[in-house]
């Protein structure tokens, strides 16, 4: 199948293999409004090129700076389990120190 590429269905989606668009015999030569620039098109078509391939990045930073957070969320709640059980051990041995005084005291 060796048919031309339409505006619907071109032959390659890269903007840069594609063919310059060529005026119509009806248009006036310099008709073009000023501020329509073929370079201000492909600029912007290299804009958002970059900027479409600058997505991934942007994904992968936010996921990682969730990943780093929920990872330093996890480091906090092992600290605070890890002072309440050491709280809970130091508060035994107290009451153990205690009673030892006590029972040394009675006797």
């Amino acid at each position: 199948m060796n048919t031309a590429g339409t505006i619907d269905r071109p032959l390659t989606h890269d903007p840069k293999k594609q063919a310059p668009m060529k005026p119509s015999t009806h248009d006036i030569a310099g008709s073009a409004p000023e501020d329509f620039t073929t370079s201000d098109a492909k600029d912007s078509r290299q804009n958002r090129t970059r900027e479409m391939q600058l997505i991934p990045e942007a994904l992968a930073r936010a996921h990682m700076h969730d990943r780093l957070h929920e990872a330093e969320q996890e480091r906090r709640a092992l600290h605070v389990a890890t002072a309440r059980r050491m709280q809970r051990r130091a508060e035994r041995a107290s009451m153990r120190a205690r009673r030892a005084l006590a029972m040394a005291v009675m006797q």
